[in-house]
């Protein structure tokens, strides 16, 4: 006759806890694991590697690292421009596969580079873009990196602002950035942030931390800002943008009064580039320099107080209505001369002058 065990009491108290704790999951944490489980294979690390030489000469290898998203069946990979670096690339796969990665195209000005591998289809798993437009504060983040190649990690968190804006490498000024709470830990740089449906709705790139760990504040690039510009980094390495070809700096009424301005606010054109539309059109930059309280500044130029008949108050707006336009556009500017007279010059935009690290073939 076959023997029944009979658990003890406290045996059986601990089973039945640990059976009710596996299914004891919230819809919320259902939908972590589920997007996690989904999405995760497509989140890469990223390494990039440069040779240096010690003070014996020695060579020694730096290496930066990052993360990436996979957004191509043809093996692109999205991420940081930082993360990019100036060295030899790899990608480490979710399943440990290392694969040596080409530079498709890189925009400085937005921070975003789009990089290629040869693998099978089968062992790419495309993270799918959504819509960063109509983001609401407080609706659920989730930040999935790839740090170490060790292995993706993820931190859930909500929107905590939208509209936010913060400089890249280059000083160029990046707009519509998302705030989140979501932990962006070191190594997770250009890794997806995405929503409660499973969609790319930012790039996660920065973090503010007056200690260098993760604070609760961290920035991820739009969707949107990545998908007006992949498609021309995938096809000729770089974003063409317009190219005013003029210095700017925000005129503020303290400096106004200081210089007697005929104007309290706009946009002062310190210096314009030899040749370009600027100049053509007619515009002038400073041509002497004044110290007012501790900063020097270059005066005798126009000041830009409209560009294609929206007030600028300021650069950063003159700046960023001519983002919103293309080379080759003509557009009308409003400035105001040094002497007090008031005048509209039609400018033809050019071609901004690429900057940042050359596509490999």
């Amino acid at each position: 006759m076959r023997s029944t065990r009979i658990l003890s009491p406290a045996l059986l108290v601990f089973f039945l806890a640990y059976a009710s704790l596996a299914v004891a999951l919230t819809e919320e944490e259902k939908n972590n694991i589920d997007l996690y489980e989904r999405l995760a294979p497509g989140v890469v690390n990223i390494t990039s590697t440069v040779m240096e030489h010690d003070f014996f000469l020695n060579v020694i290898p730096r290496k930066g690292t990052g993360s990436g998203s996979i957004i191509d069946p043809r093996g692109y990979i999205l991420t940081n421009n930082h993360v990019i670096g100036d060295g030899k690339l790899e990608v480490t796969l979710a399943d440990g596969k290392k694969c040596a990665a080409g530079l498709t195209g890189s925009d400085p000005d937005t921070d975003l580079a789009v990089l290629k591998i040869e693998a099978p289809v089968e062992s790419l798993t495309v993270i799918p873009m959504g819509d960063s437009t109509g983001l609401k504060v407080g609706q659920k983040a989730m930040a999935i990196g790839n740090p170490f190649g060790l292995g993706q990690t993820l931190t859930t968190g909500v929107v905590s602002s939208v509209g936010r804006t913060m400089r890249a490498d280059n000083g160029t000024l990046v707009e519509d950035i998302i705030q989140t709470d979501a932990s962006i830990n070191p190594g997770n740089s250009g890794g997806p942030l995405i929503d409660s449906s499973g969609k790319l709705i930012g790039i996660t790139t920065a973090i503010f931390s007056p200690t260098g760990a993760s604070v609760g504040i961290g920035f991820a690039i739009p969707v949107n800002t990545a998908k007006r510009i992949v498609n021309d980094l995938i096809e000729k390495g770089y974003y063409s943008y317009p190219f005013l070809g003029a210095t700017l700096m925000n005129l503020f009424p303290d400096i106004a009064e200081a210089l007697r301005l005929p104007v309290k606010a706009g946009a002062m054109v310190i210096e314009t580039t030899p040749g370009g539309p600027a100049e053509k059109a007619g515009v002038r930059g400073g041509n002497r320099k004044v110290q007012i309280g501790n900063n020097i500044v270059a005066v005798g130029g126009d000041v830009i107080v409209s560009v294609n008949e929206i007030q600028a108050p300021d650069a950063d707006t003159a700046i960023r209505e001519i983002r919103k336009l293309h080379p080759g556009d003509k557009i009308p500017v409003g400035i105001v001369r040094w002497d007090g007279s008031s005048e509209t010059v039609t400018v033809t935009l050019g071609e901004k002058p690429r900057g940042g690290r050359v596509r490999q073939p």
